[in-house]
């Protein structure tokens, strides 16, 4: 049996349209468990600039501080009916993590805007962690859920 590339793909698409938003939620829970338990350990090659960014906190309190946030953050993308809550925190700690590139420009740029360091590269792969979780989002948005549940009770 001959299969082309269309059908393949076709094939494909249906599956990942069907799992892709579960790869999504463990794929954001993994980092977001790592990270944070890497701070809460004091391992996380980010400490230090967490430390300068938010320099008027005690570290040895804050870091670990943040990572339990984060632990939970990746915890609650993983139980359904906490998602809603867990974007709007995500959302909001990743506001928080673009504050080094305009608080620490050496730090982040070799040349500002347009040559980041690796710290600044580290900072602007958030934004496909802001997709994801926007993607996320789409998927258990409550009127959307509740326009489907009425859409069942009705039929």
């Amino acid at each position: 049996m001959k299969h082309t590339f269309n059908d393949l793909y076709a094939q494909f698409s249906r599956k990942m349209d069907r799992y892709s938003i579960i790869l999504m939620q463990i794929s954001l829970a993994t980092v977001y468990i790592w990270f944070g338990a890497l701070k809460v350990f004091g391992m996380s090659p980010a400490g230090e600039l967490v430390e300068q960014t938010a320099y008027w906190f005690k570290p040895e309190i804050f870091v670990p501080l943040l990572g339990i946030c984060e632990i939970s953050i990746g915890l609650g993308l993983l139980i359904k009916r906490c998602i809603p809550y867990t974007i709007i925190l995500l959302l909001m700690h990743m506001l928080v993590t673009l504050f080094p590139i305009f608080i620490l420009k050496k730090v982040c740029f070799e040349t500002f805007p347009y040559c980041p360091t690796l710290v600044g590269q580290y900072i602007i792969k958030n934004l496909v962690l802001i997709s994801g979780a926007l993607v996320i989002a789409g998927k258990y948005n409550e009127s959307k859920t509740l326009d489907t549940t009425l859409q069942t009770t009705i039929e």
